[in-house]
């Protein structure tokens, strides 16, 4: 979907329906379940505020297992014109929450998109007690218990082990 920055001069845009982004994503398997999304413009600056919901297929981080994450995305980002230069858009820290319009045109798929990702954890868990693989074998310990025997501690940890026993004393 494009929003024309000229259309948003008076009252601004506001998305609140999910089938109008359909096609949102490059990967079909994700999928966009709800959206509020207000365009309201400032001059040549856009702002675009709302929030997304979303389900996306995660691996585990620890078990390797797919899976569905639901994932939500507060958007507060502010769009101004891409500089005609390259080496004039250079970003600030400041600047986290900016990004670009080309030719006086808003991609809402591609801010969607990248809003979402964003969002996406670093450590995606199918659950939050998942047991993970077993360092010796590799099994899936939330499927079944393996028989491998539990490995020493490494003695090199000895030092802060009998420091965190000292101090619980």
């Amino acid at each position: 979907m494009i929003i024309r920055v000229e259309d948003l001069e008076d009252h601004g845009v506001a998305i609140d329906d999910a089938t109008a982004l359909a096609q949102a994503y490059a990967d079909p398997a994700w999928r966009l379940e709800r959206v509020h999304l207000a365009f309201e413009r400032d001059g040549a600056d856009v702002r675009a505020c709302g929030r997304l919901e979303a389900t996306v297929p995660l691996t585990c981080g620890r078990c390797l297992e797919g899976f569905r994450a639901a994932v939500t995305a507060d958007v507060d980002v502010r769009l101004v014109p891409r500089p005609a230069a390259r080496h004039d858009a250079e970003l600030g820290a400041d600047d986290l929450d900016v990004d670009f319009y080309v030719d006086d045109a808003i991609d809402v798929d591609r801010l969607v998109e990248a809003e979402t990702m964003l969002a996406l954890p670093m450590k995606p868990l199918c659950r939050e007690g998942c047991l993970g693989l077993c360092p010796a074998c590799g099994a899936n310990r939330n499927l079944a218990r393996c028989a491998c025997p539990e490995r020493p501690p490494d003695p090199r940890w000895a030092a802060l082990r009998d420091l965190a026993a000292r101090r619980s004393t």
